[in-house]
């Protein structure tokens, strides 16, 4: 994922959250704003109740890792808060259900 698609100031995680509402999953609440920049956004939280740094991180970078095998359109941000129960599955269970989520919000550009 390059830099300019990552949300990382916690103003804008706070204005997405509070004013948008969720797309909940068993693994994932995703909450999407619309805005008027020509560039997508993602942003990823990742709790310390999933586990330890390493494993945080191994679990961001496969997030990011899925997030980049598809084309989106513009004009959106979009946060990735990830739950508990992601450490049960497997990387093609996470990668599985993930895309089924993004495929729900309608930001994966038609080809």
């Amino acid at each position: 994922m390059k830099k300019i698609n990552i949300l990382k100031k916690n103003t804008d995680f706070t204005r997405i959250i509070n004013n948008n509402k969720p797309y909940k999953s068993s693994n994932f609440i995703i909450y999407i704003e619309k805005n008027t920049n020509d560039v997508y956004h993602f942003g990823l939280s990742v709790g310390k109740k999933i586990g330890k740094a390493v494993v945080r991180n191994k679990i961001k970078r496969q997030i990011k890792n899925i997030i980049d095998q598809k084309d989106y359109k513009n004009n959106f941000n979009c946060i990735i808060i990830v739950k508990r129960g992601i450490l049960n599955l497997s990387f093609f269970e996470m990668k599985q259900e993930l895309m089924k989520q993004i495929a729900k919000l309608n930001i994966i550009k038609e080809k």
